[in-house]
This record gives structure tokens, sequence and C-alpha cells, in this order.
């Protein structure tokens, strides 16, 4: 893996640019080239993959992603960025950059009829923390074509993702990728790797896609009791489902059904067993979202 960017040559990018990373964009850049080697390496890419990278910056991971990636989407916000990133892989990257197709999109809206030539099969990026959760779950759920992907974020966002039924941080993030997939933790990324050095560490999250649970019902509903469940996860099920199923007794009787002692609480719950509720929810509950 060669032409990686450094921290020299990251700096000296941004000042040409005229770009200086922001907070409200959550713009942390990798300048170690290590580190983009580490990701790239647990993303366990073969040629046979169509990689997708949200919010490139600089291109430091990108560098990474060409040479071993049949394809790369390149999903940035920043217009300025977007606009140099071909520039970059063409002169760092050689004849690989012209598996690059760099997208000026958010993220958080990018539908996949515009990254369908040719469609991804895995998701690899440093994501921007203050939208990570959202990113990953929009795109498993409008890119039924990944197959597998990794992650790096937040440490503490990156240990609820990966959390099991019964941890302290277990909740919303962890039930709904795992509607999608199986995660895993893939180990910690210190702060001295990136410019500006955030104040958190980073984690990577590496995962696996899997067909839903159940096939018989919608993902929204299932989610809308996820969503219920947690937005009062100190009552018991019975009284934190209560306004989703119409009244404490109908959620009751929904729970029961679902073979789910209604005096549980939302973190000891299994997606499996969301799903089921959601199957058991009586006529006219919301479907969520």
């Amino acid at each position: 893996m060669t032409g990686l960017l450094g921290p020299a040559e990251i700096r000296e990018l941004a000042a040409r640019l005229g770009v200086a990373p922001t907070k409200k964009l959550g713009q942390n850049f990798v300048h170690d080239p290590n580190t983009v080697r580490r990701i790239v390496t647990a993303a366990g890419l073969t040629p046979d993959d169509v990689a997708l990278e949200v919010g490139p910056g600089l291109g430091s991971l990108t560098l990474g992603l060409l040479p071993v990636a049949g394809h790369v989407h390149a999903v940035e916000i920043d217009p300025v960025l977007a606009g140099a990133l071909p520039e970059t892989a063409a002169r760092h990257a050689g004849a690989d950059a012209a598996r690059l197709t760099v997208h000026r999109a958010d993220a958080l809206r990018i539908a996949a009829a515009e990254l369908a030539d040719p469609a991804p099969t895995a998701l690899v990026a440093n994501l921007p923390y203050n939208v990570a959760v959202p990113v990953v779950l929009h795109l498993l759920a409008v890119l039924p074509t990944l197959r597998h992907g990794l992650v790096m974020v937040q440490k503490e966002v990156a240990d609820r993702l990966v959390a099991g039924p019964g941890s302290k941080v277990y909740g919303i993030p962890s039930v709904k990728l795992a509607w999608y997939a199986q995660a895993r933790s893939a180990g910690k990324v210190p702060p001295n790797v990136f410019w500006p050095v955030p104040n958190v560490d980073s984690g990577l999250v590496s995962f696996t896609c899997h067909e839903p649970p159940r096939a018989d019902v919608p993902r929204e509903r299932v989610f809308a009791v996820v969503d219920a469940a947690f937005a009062q996860r100190r009552k018991t099920l019975r009284a934190a489902l209560a306004g989703w199923a119409g009244g404490a007794d109908r959620a009751a009787a929904a729970l029961t059904a679902a073979g789910v002692d209604p005096g549980a609480r939302g973190e000891s719950l299994t997606v499996e067993q969301f799903a089921a509720i959601a199957a058991s929810a009586p006529v006219g509950t919301p479907a969520g979202k």
C-alpha cells in the first residue's frame, strides 16, 4: 500500500485547499499511514468488493482502499473536499485512481440509485462522530447489496453498537444494528492519529450482514417497539410500551403473546424478541420509522 498521506502531506494539502477541520461536520482527519493500513486490513476487502467510504475528507483512507477494492464510492458533503479528492487520488494512487467515484452528497440522504454503478458491498469509513449511528443505519436500510463493513467511530459509540442484551450500554443502536448485521469490536484507536486531535478514543466496529430476524414483520414496526422500550428504559416493558400499544393492558397482552415477560426491561431483550413483540402488535399500532 503506497502513496499514503502522513502528517506533513495532510497539513500541506489542507493549507493548499484552504481547509480547516470543522466541529460542525465532525471532521477529524487521519494522518497516520499505519492506522490506515490497520483499517484496510481489518476490513478484509477483496478485489470483488465495492467499497463505500463516507466522509473521505482529504483522502487518507481512500488511498488505502483503492489498491485493494474493485471500486470505491466516496461520499463527501464538503464541496471543497469532494472537488479535490479525484486529484489527490490521481497524484498518489496512480492507475488505481480510475476506480474511484466521488459523490458530493449527504450520506444521510443518499439513495441506492446514486451508488448503483457498481453497487457497494462493503462500508469502510472513518465516520464523523456526530452522525455515525444515523449514517450506518441509513446505509444499511437503503443498500441491500452491503455484505460487510468496518467503521471507525467514537469509542463510546463503538461500545454501544457491539453491546449485547444485559450490558449497561445496550440500547437502540445495539438492537437496530443487530437487525441488519452481526457486529463485533475490532479494536481501539488513539486520539493522536487524527488532526485535530479529539479528546476521546475511537473504536473500530466490524460487521457482517445477515437476513432480518423475521421476514413477516416490517422493520419499521420492530424499530417502533425498540424506540418505545428504550425511551423509558427504567420502566418495565408493560409500562414503557403502553403508549405504543394503546394502553398497558394491550402492551402486556402483546408481550405475553410474544413469550416475553411484561415485567422485563428492554435492555434484557434480543432483537429477535423485539421482532416477536412487533409481530404480536395490536391492530392499529403505529409503525414507527
